[in-house]
């Protein structure tokens, strides 16, 4: 019984037609679904991701009209990460976006990983990290994640040069994504916000049995603790990482370009009620069995409030409509289905 990695990520936006244009035209993910919030069906639920949106690639938004910006803190995302293969593929990414007018910061050598940060319309933000060199740069692959490795103090120096990163990036303009360039393998990791980094690995490790990957600190805020955990070699598409931060900093606030929840996989609903039986052993609250079609899933929190779910990977979302069209047309489930004028009539148009 073990975790697959990640399934998706779930955040607030302000506007689903400004978010379908960034998210399709700008990073060239695939609108898979257009449906509502099943527990708050006056809204969007709008799902981006590959060609059928498989567990990993799923970046999911709730239309939060009018709500006040979220922002990053304790018990909160701090940033999701897409995958590129390599080096050039992620100048080219940077390129494109500062000439499309985005703030990029970047590109930052993570020393596992190189990677670019920027923002979407609500302020999240999003990283783009290649898929190496990989964590075994400093270990072997048997001992990942057993000593901590402190960041190399050169690196951290390179990555305070601010004018000579800033002039670093593809010669030419990148007006299309190419085949090479196109996120379509998905997350990289999700990274989050823990006071105790130690309780932190007891919830992912012991009592969720992924694997510690690394234990590092925060490049660029050397006195906050930085640890991964993820699947079998720790591959990019199964990693969480955590900040530890000190109690006495703020909390995450929830609203648009904050996330909501991010969900793990696991194969099927039998697993799924093993989870939910141990989580509750460990004396930590559960949700029943929730259906959204598309996937089960069951909702709980990490030791520092932070939504965290666990979806199954099927049945996926050519359920209900066919593979060309995914996205093409507002989804309902059976119980709303009743409800589709009502519905319709509060929510804009998405062309």
């Amino acid at each position: 019984m073990t975790i697959l990695g990640l399934h998706h990520i779930t955040l607030g936006c302000s506007d689903a037609r400004q978010t379908v244009a960034f998210y399709t035209q700008v990073l060239g993910l695939r609108f898979v679904k257009k449906t509502v919030n099943f527990d708050d069906p006056g809204t969007y639920h709008l799902y981006f991701g590959d060609e059928l949106g498989r567990p990993g690639t799923a970046i999911t938004f709730f239309e939060w009209p009018g709500v006040p910006r979220g922002y990053p803190g304790i018990g909160g995302t701090h940033h999701f990460a897409l995958r590129t293969p390599g080096y050039d593929t992620l100048l080219q990414w940077k390129r494109r976006l500062t000439d499309l007018g985005l703030h990029v910061d970047g590109p930052l050598d993570r020393h596992y990983f190189t990677s670019i940060y920027f923002n979407d319309p609500d302020g999240a933000i999003i990283e783009i990290a290649t898929d190496g060199p990989g964590w075994a740069v400093d270990e072997a692959p048997e001992a990942l994640g057993q000593a901590f490795r402190e960041p190399p103090p050169q690196m951290v120096i390179n990555n305070r040069d601010e004018a000579r990163i800033k002039a670093v990036t593809w010669p030419e303009p990148v007006p299309a994504i190419t085949p090479a360039m196109a996120l379509q393998h998905g997350m990289h990791h999700i990274t989050a916000i823990g006071t105790d980094i130690q309780r932190t690995h007891a919830f992912f490790a012991d009592l969720l049995g992924m694997r510690r990957v690394k234990m590092t600190n925060n490049f660029d805020d050397p006195n906050s603790a930085h640890w991964y955990w993820g699947v079998d070699d720790g591959r990019p598409g199964t990693l969480i990482t955590y900040f530890e931060r000190a109690p006495s900093r703020r909390r995450a606030r929830m609203g648009v370009g904050q996330t909501h929840h991010f969900a793990l996989a696991v194969p099927d609903e039998e697993t799924q009620l093993i989870w939910r039986e141990r989580i509750l052993r460990a004396g930590i609250p559960v949700s029943p069995v929730m259906d959204r079609i598309y996937f089960k899933s069951i909702y709980t929190r990490d030791p520092d409030g932070h939504i965290v779910e666990l979806a199954t990977v099927g049945p996926g979302f050519a359920i209900d409509e066919d593979p060309a069209a995914l996205g093409q047309t507002l989804r309902l489930p059976p119980w709303l289905e009743q409800h589709r004028v009502q519905i319709e009539a509060t929510l804009q148009p998405i062309a």
